[in-house]
């Protein structure tokens, strides 16, 4: 047994999955197709794009969920750096690795105020709100300090066009052997370039339909 699969988590994770799944956006549903993709992949206008995302959830899979609590539990990861936040889906399964891992630290970041009061609630619903600090505001305000000297295991799914700029903040704090997982990275062929080419000091692969599981070398 373990946190992920037992009360009070597993049917909270239920019940967030299918809340995600019936959500809409009239905001979202106003934008074409291409202004969509190039709001997703502007450096400069991801704050008012995400705020019109609000009421979407943007949670990462029930796959991927699994897979990010099996990467933190079978590295033993103490340290845990999270871009994105949004309704806490992906905090969730990391502070439970976290958990069953005996202790650790999550810092996950989001700007829209009214995801983090609806991530602090289902983070103290699942019993995981001890596990977890999350910031509010820019990421590249929030995770440009107080970072853990060593992180075990960086998550991207926040904004796609700054996974690079995410990346540069927290790399120089990832340990020999410590994982990357970009969501839908699909969508950030700079970021997917970056850590594919050869001397990037990663080894990646895309696992899944759009998810890049990268590795720090030493």
């Amino acid at each position: 047994m373990t946190t992920l699969t037992t009360t009070p988590l597993a049917p909270l994770l239920d019940r967030l999955f299918e809340e995600a799944a019936a959500a809409t956006s009239p905001a979202v549903a106003e934008l074409s197709a291409e202004e969509r993709m190039r709001l997703v992949r502007s450096k400069t206008e991801y704050l008012d794009f995400y705020g019109r995302l609000r009421d979407l959830w943007l949670p990462v899979s029930r796959e991927t969920g699994t897979l990010l609590y099996m990467l933190a539990r079978g590295s033993s990861a103490r340290t845990i750096v999270e871009f994105g936040t949004s309704f806490g889906i992906s905090t969730l399964h990391l502070a439970a690795a976290l958990r069953d891992n005996g202790r650790g630290r999550l810092i996950t970041s989001e700007f829209e105020p009214s995801k983090v009061a609806r991530a602090r609630s289902n983070l103290t619903a699942g019993g995981l709100i001890d596990m977890v600090e999350i910031r509010e505001g820019d990421a590249l305000q929030t995770l440009s300090v107080d970072l853990p000297e060593s992180v075990d295991l960086l998550l991207l799914d926040g904004a796609k066009a700054l996974y690079p700029e995410i990346l540069s903040l927290v790399e120089s704090r990832l340990r020999p052997g410590a994982f990357v997982v970009a969501d839908n990275a699909d969508l950030c062929p700079e970021y997917l370039e970056r850590v594919r080419s050869t001397g990037s000091g990663y080894m990646s692969t895309p696992f899944g339909e759009d998810v890049e599981l990268s590795m720090r070398l030493g």
